[in-house]
C-alpha cells in the first residue's frame, strides 16, 4: 500500500501545506498540538476538503483538485477511530460492531470472532458504552473500524483521553492488530513514547508543514530537534535477553552492547525499541566506579554540536549505534570533548522504563 498526500488548505490564519508518501505498516503523524495532524487525517478521510492538491491510496486518487476528483467519505474505504471513540450509546457492543458491516462490501473482511478475540471484547458484547471504561470504548471503536473492511485505518490520538494504565493496555491491542491483521495505519500522536513504540514511518509536522519523513530512528533522533516538536535523543532496536523479576529489570542487547531498563513489558527473545533522551546521557572520560548508574557504555565522540544558549549536543558512537548527549558547553570544554576522543556514556536504567520501550 502506498499513501500519497500533497495538499494545501487555509484554515483561518493557519496554512496547511503537507506533502509525503507512506507505505505499509504504521505511519505516525507526529508534532505539537496545532501542527496540523488532525487536519491531514481529516483530509485523507474526506472530512476536510483541501483547496489544492492530491490524495491517492494504492495509486487510486480519492482527491485531485486538478481533475475534479473528490470521492465521498463512505466510498473511500477508510476506517477512522477518533479520540473519544464515538460509539452509539443506545446500542450494545455487539450491535456497535455489527453496525460497521452495513457499509462494508467488496473487500475481504476480518472474521467477526477473530476481531472480538484479538481486541479482548468477548466479555463486553452485551454491555452498552455507558458501562465501559475509556480503554474498552477505544477497543470497541477500533474493532468497529476494522469490521468496516477498510484498506486504510486512521487513528487520531486514540489514547489522548486515557490514563497511563489504560494507554498501556490499548497500546498492546494496537500492536496485536498491527501485527496480525496488517492493515496500513496512519496514527496521529504528539506522544513520543507512542510513536517510538508503534511507528514504521514518522511524518514530523510543524506549523502545518512536513519537517521530516523517515524511520523512527532517523526522525526521532535528529540532532536539531531542540527547536522541533520533541526532544532529541536516539532510538535503538534491541532484544530482551534477560528478565530480573525480583528487581523488575530487563537486559536488552543492541548493536553496541547491552542496556539495563526498568519494567519492560516483553518476553525474553522479543524485539523492543528503546528511546534514550539526550538529556539522560552523561559523559565520563574514565570508567566510573561504585555508582548507581547501571549503564556504562564505552564509545567514541563522533561530533560536538554548536553551542546554543550554553548547551551543546554531543554524538557518541557506541558500536554501530549513535547516542546523543545534551550537556552544558562548560562541561564539554572542561572535558575537552572532540571527535575521536574515547569516552563512556552513562545512562540511568530508570530513564528506560516502559514508557520508552515497547515491542516492535
Amino acid at each position: 500500500m502506498t499513501l500519497t498526500v500533497d495538499i494545501e488548505r487555509h484554515l483561518g490564519a493557519f496554512r496547511l501545506k503537507a506533502a509525503f508518501e507512506a507505505g505499509d505498516g504504521v505511519t505516525a503523524l507526529f508534532g505539537r498540538s496545532g501542527a496540523g495532524k488532525t487536519s491531514v487525517v481529516n483530509a485523507i478521510a474526506g472530512i476536510l476538503r483541501p483547496e489544492r492538491g492530491r490524495i491517492a491510496i494504492e495509486g487510486e486518487p480519492v482527491f485531485d483538485s486538478e481533475r475534479g476528483i473528490d470521492v465521498p467519505t463512505p466510498r473511500r474505504r477508510i476506517g477512522y477511530v477518533f479520540q473519544e471513540g464515538r460509539l452509539f450509546p443506545h446500542l450494545n457492543v455487539q450491535q456497535n460492531l455489527r453496525y460497521a458491516g452495513l457499509f462494508s462490501r467488496g473487500t475481504p473482511q476480518p472474521e467477526f470472532a477473530h476481531v472480538v478475540e484479538l481486541l479482548g471484547l468477548k466479555d463486553l458484547l452485551d454491555r452498552r458504552p455507558g458501562n465501559l471504561s475509556g480503554g474498552e470504548k477505544q477497543r470497541v471503536a477500533i474493532g468497529r473500524a476494522l469490521l468496516s473492511r477498510p484498506r486504510l485505518l486512521l487513528l487520531d490520538e486514540p489514547l489522548a483521553s486515557l490514563d497511563p494504565h489504560r494507554k498501556s493496555e490499548v497500546l498492546q491491542y494496537i500492536e496485536l492488530m498491527r501485527d496480525e491483521i496488517k492493515i496500513p495505519i496512519v496514527y496521529v500522536s504528539h506522544a513520543v513514547e507512542e510513536v517510538v513504540r508503534l511507528a514504521d514511518t514518522v511524518v514530523l509536522l510543524s506549523v502545518g508543514e512536513v519537517a521530516a519523513v523517515g524511520a523512527p530512528e532517523e526522525v526521532m533522533g535528529r540532532a536539531d530537534s531542540r527547536t522541533s516538536a520533541f526532544e532529541g535523543g536516539a532510538v535503538i532496536d534491541a532484544k530482551v535477553i534477560e528478565q530480573d523479576m525480583q528487581y523488575e529489570l530487563a537486559t536488552l542487547a543492541f548493536d553496541g552492547g547491552t542496556l539495563t531498563a526498568t519494567s519492560v513489558d516483553a518476553l525474553i527473545g522479543e524485539p523492543v525499541r528503546v528511546r534514550i533522551r539526550a538529556r539522560d546521557v552523561s559523559i565520563a572520560l574514565e570508567r566510573p566506579q561504585r555508582i548507581s548508574i547501571q549503564n556504562v557504555l564505552a564509545g567514541k565522540i563522533a561530533a560536538v554540536g554548536d553551542e546554543r544558549s550554553g548547551i551543546v549536543d554531543v554524538s557518541i558512537g557506541v558500536g554501530a549505534t549513535t547516542l546523543r548527549s545534551r550537556i552544558t558547553a562548560r562541561a564539554a570544554r572542561q572535558l575537552g570533548l572532540a571527535p575521536g576522543l574515547e569516552v563512556y556514556a552513562l545512562v540511568k536504567a530508570v530513564s528506560l522504563d516502559r514508557r520508552g520501550a515497547g515491542t516492535v
